[in-house]
């Protein structure tokens, strides 16, 4: 087991007052918090080894390539991916949006169905609505079932129908719902689909192996990680990323370039067109160090907890409404509720008054929130640094909105 004391004193920012008042961070879903170690990383790489990556024949430059793609490897083998299956992004949003393009819009065409599910972040609908207007394919969506699982029936359904693409959130950032990726993609090629998972809620908290899902394309995000904003992106399965086109063109990705046309380079180079985020990289890097000296295993396990201590108490609180699997073997460190007849922006608000970080919308979810019947949920979400006493300090604070609202 971790000791989330002790890991504390890595994170300089978790020491500051809010409102005079100890801050207690839990909107991890949106971002994480940098430990120490990260940011020294990335002090170090501007201080001691600052020069574009690639191509330059001076020893500064050879410094900086060689942490790029160390990097690539570490954060590759996070996952159980090859270094030359990883292609760095800014985030998951434009890693999805490197699959559409450079895949979807080669391999899909008119007709073509696309597979997603209600649950979904916008990062994971947008993009293949867009898609669809473009090639004239149709976007359809499994539905959520009562009990915040995905329904099977309609899942099963869909899937006859023999959609070119599925795209599914692995863990979703509203519900905490935990997906059976590895046996939905199984059934997803016995269709003859491509799968693309979105990870952002997933790597994270918890021990991923894209080999073992078995899915084709696996996108997430550093900043979600305790690494820096600015880097993350998708696994791409070498068969297909040797068929699929450039996202971005320009310096970088090219082998030749002639008046008459250019040529593309191959592998992940073909893919990050311009000068990469060498400091995200190696700040994301030294994320995943202090990730595995933890223990992915360790970091789900203390969610998991304290998840069923925070249940424990807002299960009670009857002005409550709380949305999420009741089986946390299903759920992962998010708990989302709605305060009957207060805005979550109000609950949200009380709650910053004293010192209490949470998100307040729909959470990029607006589908899933009309599903649910609400126009916006309050969301508080776990990471390894949080501690029981500070899900106290937020049943203490849900306490005041009833006060204040008479809820």
């Amino acid at each position: 087991m971790l000791n989330s004391q002790k890991i504390r004193k890595d994170f300089p920012i978790l020491q500051r007052r809010i409102r005079n008042k100890p801050l207690v961070y839990l909107d991890n879903s949106a971002t994480s918090q940098k430990p120490r170690q990260v940011t020294e990383a990335i002090t170090d790489y501007y201080e001691k080894h600052n020069a574009n990556v690639h191509r330059g024949v001076h020893q500064l430059s050879d410094e900086a390539t060689e942490m790029y793609e160390k990097a690539r490897e570490k954060v590759a083998g996070l996952i159980g991916a090859e270094a030359q299956e990883l292609i760095f992004t800014r985030n998951t949003t434009e890693a999805i949006n490197l699959v559409a393009f450079s895949w979807g819009t080669k391999y899909l065409k008119k007709g073509d169905l696309i597979l997603t599910t209600e649950m979904e972040h916008h990062s994971n609908i947008v993009p293949w609505q867009q898609l669809c207007k473009s090639k004239g394919c149709s976007l359809e969506f499994v539905k959520v079932g009562d009990d915040f699982l995905l329904d099977k029936k309609d899942l099963d359904n869909k899937l006859s129908k023999k959609p070119k693409l599925v795209c599914i959130t692995h863990v979703s950032n509203v519900l905490g719902t935990i997906n059976p990726i590895k046996e939905i993609v199984k059934k997803a090629h016995k269709m003859g689909a491509k799968v693309l998972v979105d990870g952002a809620q997933s790597v994270p908290h918890m021990v991923v192996n894209v080999k073992d899902l078995g899915c084709d394309f696996f996108a997430f995000s550093g900043h979600k990680m305790l690494g820096p904003m600015g880097i993350g992106g998708p696994y791409i399965k070498r068969e297909l990323m040797d068929k699929m086109g450039p996202f971005l063109t320009g310096g970088g990705m090219i082998s030749q370039v002639k008046k008459s046309g250019s040529t593309f380079d191959k592998g992940v180079a073909k893919f990050e067109a311009g000068t990469p985020n060498v400091a995200g990289a190696v700040g994301l890097a030294a994320a995943i160090d202090y990730l595995q000296k933890v223990g992915m295993d360790n970091v789900f396990e203390h969610e998991r907890e304290l998840t069923r201590y925070a249940l424990g108490f807002l299960n009670d609180l009857n002005h409550l409404r709380i949305f999420g699997p009741k089986n946390l073997e299903k759920r992962g460190g998010v708990v989302s509720f709605a305060v009957k007849r207060v805005h979550a922006h109000d609950v949200a608000q009380v709650l910053d008054g004293e010192g209490i970080a949470v998100r307040a919308g729909h959470h990029c979810a607006m589908p899933l929130h009309q599903k649910l019947g609400v126009p916006a949920t309050v969301r508080a979400s776990f990471y390894l640094y949080n501690t029981e006493e500070e899900v106290d300090r937020l049943v203490e604070g849900l306490e005041k909105v009833k006060k204040i609202f008479s809820a």
